[in-house]
């Protein structure tokens, strides 16, 4: 600051004495700093902390899950990006305004006499000019950058940094993002109900956080339970061979199974379960995915349907979970009765050790399906045969020769079919009733049978017909046809014996019994049948004692030589019972199993012989007709019009097998089964071709004979004797 003044000029002396001299300019310059300080506000914005994570993966734990826990990785994730910058200097924050150059020029100072002027303090003036050229600082923020976002924007800006703003909140991610489907439950896990189930979602700190943590691992709450229940349901079904059911009182309950015939069990993967309205995924639908294995046990033998592998009973049976029917024969030695054949449907999922509900596990403590279905195991009555005739007409159709016993092989079936429809391989005429037209040759085509001759028949059982008290009970009714076949009625027989005139059949007074010897001379009864029934009457009939007394040698050929031979008394004229005493047991005897008993198997089958005839003399008069006014009136006698002539008596059977000797209830029907009749599907023929008068015969099932009205044996004889 310049400064002037005056100084005092050295004396000046004169006369007058001494005196200041003129006074001396004087100035300088002094130099005066300022020191002040210029203030300014500013603001800027750093990250205190800033921690941003990203999903990388989750885990879930549960009984029912593979290995017990997965994890299940980000689909279609996009984790979050974050940029940021961040420095604690400030001066990495704040740039101040640089003050501009001062141009300040100070007024000169003038002092006084040897005074020199003081040097003034212009501090304030000059701050106030420094204060206007000094600009505001720069200030930056540090930098966030969210997904591509600044939220903390670090562009320099006076005074004041911008404002950040919010990271936006978090959103839900998609419910597949963490999400794994198709996980098979492993078959080798239990049924259980309602497993914990627990889970942990992991998440990663992304590069760029200020001050944060590390990666974090946390729980993942309220995950359902989960229950383990593999459904299997058992809806089985045997088939009901109704149709070869022979039975006289059928028991609706139960499916019929034949001997020596197929049947048929299904074994179904569908039907109903829980409800499905309840139990999203059950209800009645196929669960054949959840199937270990189907099984059957039958408490009875069987083959498979192709008869190459037996099963014993009592054996589960393996069926293949995709296999809906299987088909299995039973073998002819099975007894008959009532029987329960179990089934059950294994789940995958089943311990070694399991239980079992009917129909579906719907309580998950099982793995098994079960159910039951009742049988009835039933036999046969089959095969009836004409093996001979005594009338002399019909020698030749059944012997080789005249007088000989040995066979043609000709016999007369109830038609051309077998017991199960199959052709038989016979052919007309050779088939039932003996008729006008049944004999094969030429002039014996009108031919029927004399009455008095009798005819021999065999037919065949199987099942449980080997017992001493069984048998086949015969009952002949009798109608009488025309000449011409145009009419059939049915009729009353009477017949004489001795003094006895008119006696009816089936009369309190027809007491005439009948027999029939098994092994006649022209019975042809094969000797193989004859021994191997005397070994099993043998083994299983005879007393310890009685087997002590003879060989099972010797009593075979009892049974051949003396046994067989005898009478053996079968009935009446209207009913007839065949016994054991004319009866054969003629079962399998080969290929037989080594678990069953091969004289069981043998007495599976029996055959039974009879024969019948009419008496030589009989007389048919419509059926319910009273003689008795008549015979009053002395207008009967052999050639009264009142009895039916000029046509044939035909003989028909009704044919029932009893059991046990129980003759109320009869076991099988022949003819007369409410569900089948067997003499139909052997091929009984109610049509036959056109007589010799072209009219078919009226036939009825059972006919088996028809025997001339007017023809008797006795003529035959008669004419034998000389004249």
């Amino acid at each position: 600051m310049n400064r002037e003044w005056t100084v005092t000029g050295p004396e000046v002396c004169d006369e007058t004495g001494c005196r200041d001299g003129t006074p001396i300019p004087m100035n300088d310059t002094v130099p005066r700093p300022y020191n002040f300080q210029i203030t300014r506000d500013y603001s800027y914005w750093t990250i205190s902390n800033l921690e941003v994570y990203k999903i990388v993966k989750a885990t879930m734990k549960n009984y029912a899950l593979p290995g017990e826990t997965i994890t299940m990785n980000p689909s279609g994730y996009v984790p979050p990006t974050l940029e940021s910058r961040n420095d604690t200097a400030v001066e990495s924050h704040v740039v101040p305004g640089q003050t501009s150059s001062l141009s300040y020029t100070p007024n000169k100072l003038t002092g006084g006499l040897d005074s020199p002027p003081d040097v003034p303090d212009d501090t304030e003036l000059l701050k106030r000019i420094a204060e206007t050229n000094t600009p505001q600082s720069t200030v930056k923020n540090d930098l966030v950058k969210f997904n591509n976002t600044i939220i903390m924007n670090d562009a320099e800006t006076p005074k004041d940094g911008p404002a950040p703003v919010n990271i936006p909140s978090p959103t839900t991610i998609g419910r597949d993002v963490l999400y794994t489907p198709n996980h098979r439950i492993s078959s080798s896990l239990l049924n259980k109900a309602n497993t914990e189930s627990s889970g942990q979602i992991y998440y990663d700190l992304l590069p760029g956080n200020v001050n944060g943590g590390a990666n974090k691992v946390l729980p993942i709450h309220n995950i359902n339970t989960v229950t383990v229940h593999t459904p299997v349901v058992n809806y089985a079904w045997v088939s009901d061979d109704q149709p070869h059911n022979q039975k006289t009182v059928p028991d609706p309950t139960r499916a019929a199974i034949i001997l020596e015939r197929p049947f048929i069990v299904r074994i179904p993967t569908t039907g109903q379960h829980l409800d499905a309205s309840s139990y999203p995924g059950y209800g009645n639908r196929d669960y054949a995915k959840y199937f270990r294995i189907k099984q059957v046990l039958f408490p009875f033998d069987v083959y498979t349907a192709d008869r190459t592998q037996f099963i014993p009973s009592n054996t589960w049976v393996n069926i293949p979970v995709n296999q809906l029917d299987t088909t299995f024969y039973l073998p002819v030695w099975v007894d008959e009765g009532n029987y329960t054949i179990e089934f059950r449907n294994i789940a995958e999922n089943a311990p070694a050790s399991f239980t079992e509900q009917p129909d579906a596990n719907t309580n998950l403590t099982h793995h098994v399906a079960s159910d039951k279905i009742n049988v009835d195991v039933i036999g046969r009555l089959y095969d009836f045969h004409v093996t001979d005739v005594s009338d002399y007409n019909w020698e030749k159709v059944f012997r080789k020769h005249p007088g000989s016993p040995e066979p043609t092989g000709h016999s007369y079936w109830t038609g051309l079919q077998s017991i199960d429809g199959d052709s038989r391989g016979n052919f007309a005429p050779f088939v039932l009733p003996i008729r006008p037209g049944s004999h094969p040759e030429q002039g014996f085509r009108n031919a029927a049978v004399k009455t008095g001759y009798h005819f021999k028949f065999d037919l065949k059982t199987k099942g449980n017909m080997f017992g001493k008290q069984d048998g086949i009970r015969v009952t002949p009714t009798f109608s009488f046809i025309s000449n011409d076949g145009s009419s059939r009625q049915d009729v009353d027989l009477y017949y004489h014996r001795g003094q006895e005139r008119l006696i009816r059949i089936g009369s309190p007074q027809d007491v005439e019994k009948r027999f029939v010897v098994l092994n006649s001379r022209l019975r042809n009864v094969p000797s193989i049948e004859l021994s191997d029934t005397a070994r099993y009457q043998y083994t299983y009939e005879l007393s310890p004692n009685e087997r002590n007394r003879l060989t099972l040698a010797e009593h075979m050929v009892q049974m051949a030589n003396q046994t067989s031979r005898q009478k053996t008394e079968i009935g009446r004229y209207d009913w007839m019972i065949l016994t054991a005493p004319i009866r054969t047991l003629i079962g399998p005897k080969t290929n037989i199993p080594a678990s069953v008993n091969v004289d069981r198997a043998n007495a599976a089958i029996q055959h039974w012989y009879g024969e019948y005839s009419l008496p030589a003399d009989v007389y048919a008069v419509p059926k319910g007709t009273d003689l008795e006014p008549l015979a009053r009136q002395n207008k009967l006698d052999e050639k009264s019009d009142t009895f039916l002539k000029n046509g044939y008596i035909v003989v028909n059977f009704n044919i029932e097998s009893l059991r046990n000797g129980n003759t109320q209830t009869p076991h099988l029907q022949y003819i007369h089964a409410p569900l089948m009749n067997q003499w139909q599907l052997e091929g009984f023929n109610r049509l036959p071709a056109f007589n010799n008068n072209n009219k078919r015969w009226p036939l009825k099932d059972g006919d088996i004979v028809f025997y001339h009205a007017d023809q008797s044996s006795r003529n035959d004889f008669q004419s034998q004797v000389p004249h």
